[in-house]
């Protein structure tokens, strides 16, 4: 009887998941900057809260369009680190240029351009993780999403500080450095994560539910069959919809609690950002804690348990008002948000061929853009029109349609026995 490939490698460290998660951690700084920046930006452009959500859904709608093709691009050219390490100064580079800008179309050009950087990061590192780590998908994306949370808790914080001595014009310029620093950690470090491509080849094809390679070349032709083979993969799709009503919840929520926070509650830049960071650090907590249960008892129970209690949270916190009690339920909420991310990412890699990663990645996030391109606009419009109030009960309504979602999934066994 034959020993499995993977026994007979040695264990493997984490420090491929540190190094990733921290460059992830750096893509979720700046638009968690950005955030608590905006009150003070619409205030001195004078933007209404539709004219903050066209801005946001702008930016998603550039990450819709192109993280396809970004996904294509890792597929077909590899050198993930290279494009991980670029993702990263694509990224920083326009809010830097924010600094200069004195009119709202000049600030859709910058987020736009961010929202089409940041979207090679994804279908480069997330591939990388759960094909390094095949038995423990669930763990290191929880750990690489935790790397994003540590990121949306403390620029809050920092950007709220700096905001104390410097105007926003400063802050964003300040900002850049972090990212450059990474990008250039990330290039020097990139040697480590080609050192084991080999070793993940051989388990990865004995191992790995996603073993799919068969070592022929790439070719158009071939891609384009194998993308229409992911659009009609049922499970697939449905993750990746479910997982885009969550994301139109998440940035609804993102974009406008600060300002909700700032112009109905009369925060501080600084206690929003501290809002801000108990929401990120609650999602920090669960991220783990989910990927790991959903390793033991399945990807499905922990999504669809994570939903439910989502959707009573955000309830909970628009019925607290003025209370303490916001805070709670603001900590809720991101705990329960955060928690189904790594857990969705994983499910939905499980279901995606090997030699299509990247695309499928990239598919999935394309969703993703789209539902956060609907919720900043949708949540602006009805805030303008009816109240504030009003969109968080929307916001709560998305949740509970991605729930539903979920329920007709095909068992997971099944889902990867088609895969396979």
């Amino acid at each position: 009887m034959s020993t499995p490939a993977a026994a007979l490698l040695p264990p493997r460290t984490f420090r491929d998941v540190w190094l990733i998660s921290a460059g992830h951690a750096l893509t979720h700084w700046y638009p968690a900057t950005f955030y608590v920046l905006l009150p003070l930006i619409g205030k001195e452009l004078g933007l209404s809260y539709t004219q903050i959500g066209f801005l946001m859904s702008a930016q998603h709608i550039a990450g819709a369009l192109s993280n396809l093709p970004g996904g294509m691009m890792v597929d077909a050219i590899g050198k993930k680190g290279y494009l991980m390490a670029a993702s990263l100064f694509w990224v920083g580079l326009p809010y830097a240029l924010m600094s200069l800008t004195d009119s709202m179309w000049m600030l859709v050009t910058c987020v736009m351009l961010v929202g089409i950087g940041n979207n090679l990061w994804h279908p480069a590192a997330i591939p990388t993780l759960a094909h390094r780590y095949p038995q423990r998908k669930g763990l290191v994306l929880s750990f690489h999403g935790m790397g994003g949370n540590i990121g949306e808790a403390v620029a809050p914080l920092v950007a709220g500080a700096l905001l104390a001595w410097f105007s926003w014009r400063t802050v964003v310029v300040i900002n850049i450095v972090p990212g450059l620093v990474m990008a250039t950690l990330i290039l020097v470090l990139v040697g480590a994560l080609a050192t084991t491509r080999a070793r993940d080849e051989l388990a990865g094809t004995r191992a790995d539910v996603n073993a799919g390679g068969d070592g022929a070349a790439w070719s158009m032709g071939r891609y384009l069959h194998d993308l229409l083979g992911l659009l009609r993969n049922r499970a697939l799709m449905l993750i990746c919809v479910s997982a885009g009503f969550r994301t139109l919840t998440q940035v609804g929520l993102l974009v406008f609690l600060p300002v909700y926070l700032a112009y109905e509650q009369g925060y501080s830049p600084l206690a929003v950002g501290v809002c801000m960071t108990v929401m990120q650090v609650a999602g920090l907590i669960a991220g783990p804690i989910a990927g790991h249960l959903s390793d033991r008892v399945g990807r499905q129970k922990v999504v669809i348990a994570s939903m439910l209690l989502s959707g009573a949270t955000i309830l909970g916190m628009v019925f607290a008002g003025q209370s303490m009690l916001f805070i709670v339920f603001v900590a809720l909420v991101g705990f329960f948000m955060y928690a189904m991310r790594p857990v969705l990412q994983a499910w939905a890699v499980e279901n995606t061929p090997k030699r299509l990663a990247g695309t499928g990645v990239g598919l999935q996030f394309t969703i993703l853009s789209l539902g956060g391109s609907i919720a900043p606009a949708t949540f602006g419009v009805i805030a303008d029109t009816w109240s504030v109030y009003a969109a968080f009960y929307f916001l709560a309504g998305t949740i509970i349609a991605a729930n539903l979602l979920v329920l007709f999934v095909p068992r997971e066994d099944a889902a990867r026995a088609a895969v396979a």
